[in-house]
């Protein structure tokens, strides 16, 4: 499997004349409040809710270095500071983990902290997806950016992002990464409609790469639309390569309800004046902002684990499914327990007769 893919392009009048800038920072925001799983995220965000023994939001920041990004600046808002926590240095825990000789665990913490170069920026309302990419405006500057969004969780031999950018390379232009979902699903999504990339192919019409058939240019999009008014079933996911023009259109896109700022009705404004490429990634996409889908990467990611999958798999073969518990009573470390002893007490009393 190539770590790199190309994609063949004759650029647009719209598209640059020369190599586009690298994508070097990302934009993760993280200032929702997690409704969807209340009670558990009324005093802890829900981007540090563990997914085996990770937080969500680690497994995305480490998909951004696995990409290339060289900083990010994660949106924040009250009741996130165990965020910047987590990515901080731990003195205490550091130095108890040493001083016990710990090093493997200890290794472990100090990785969380040498990730990447991470800032921090407070959006003080939740106004929206819109409105926390522009709060990042001054960390991004004048340069094209990534966006990742932490309910998202891929597995992907190669990087989603790394995707991306192999497209973004050759395009020069705004890239969304998109997936086909059911019809009566795209009111939970932002939705694509476009056309194949042939026009913007290499010499011969050969596509190469994460091109051809996963490439559309878009045409339109829209916010959440009724399954009978959505123009496509494809679905805007989590991971956007962004031009720095998008801050201005960002601006000026009107407030909707509940006084948002959404990201689509910007990019859409910024699709009169730009090429935007959606593209349909390769790899496995976990929902973890809906419950069914965290339940469903826990299962999934525990039985990759190389020192949890046999044990894990063994126990969900003994599931009794139909009454949620094990065939076999278990311990609490999930080892078969022993037959109980009936002792003297346990034993019923007999009346003698009179």
């Amino acid at each position: 499997m190539p770590t790199h893919w190309t994609v063949d392009y004759n650029p647009s009048p719209m598209m640059a004349a020369r190599p586009p800038a690298p994508i070097r920072k990302a934009v993760f925001p993280a200032a929702g409040l997690g409704t969807r799983f209340l009670p558990a995220t009324k005093a802890q965000p829900k981007e540090m809710l563990p997914l085996v023994d990770k937080p969500l939001i680690q497994y995305v920041v480490e998909e951004a270095v696995a990409s290339g990004i060289e900083s990010i600046i994660i949106v924040t808002g009250r009741g996130k500071s165990a965020i910047e926590d987590h990515f901080d240095v731990a003195f205490e825990l550091e130095h108890l983990l040493e001083e016990r000789g710990k090093v493997a665990l200890l290794k472990q913490v100090r990785s969380i902290t040498d990730l990447i170069k991470v800032s921090y920026v407070r959006q003080k309302e939740p106004l929206g997806l819109g409105h926390a990419i522009l709060m990042a405006r001054d960390f991004v500057g004048h340069e094209p950016f990534a966006v990742f969004l932490g309910d998202d969780i891929i597995e992907a031999q190669v990087p989603v992002m790394r995707q991306m950018m192999s497209v973004y390379d050759r395009c020069g232009c705004s890239v969304i990464a998109v997936e086909r979902v059911s019809r009566e699903r795209t009111a939970d999504y932002g939705i694509v409609a476009g056309q194949p990339a042939d026009g913007h192919l290499g010499a011969g019409g050969k596509r190469r790469g994460p091109g051809g058939d996963r490439l559309l240019r878009i045409d339109d999009l829209v916010e959440k639309p009724p399954p009978e008014k959505a123009p496509s079933n494809l679905a805007i996911i989590g991971r956007y390569i962004l031009m720095p023009e998008i801050f201005g259109h960002l601006e000026r896109t009107a407030a909707g309800s509940g006084g948002e700022i959404q990201l689509t009705d910007g990019l859409k404004s910024l699709l009169r004046e730009q090429d935007i490429f959606a593209y349909s990634f390769e790899g496995t996409r976990y929902d973890t902002g809906d419950k069914l889908g965290f339940l469903r990467a826990t299962v999934e990611f525990a039985l990759r684990r190389p020192d949890l999958g046999a044990s894990f798999r063994a126990y969900l073969k003994d599931l009794d499914l139909d009454g949620a518990r094990p065939r076999g009573k278990r311990s609490a470390a999930g080892h078969p327990e022993p037959p109980a002893r009936r002792t003297a007490r346990s034993r019923p009393t007999r009346r003698r007769p009179r």
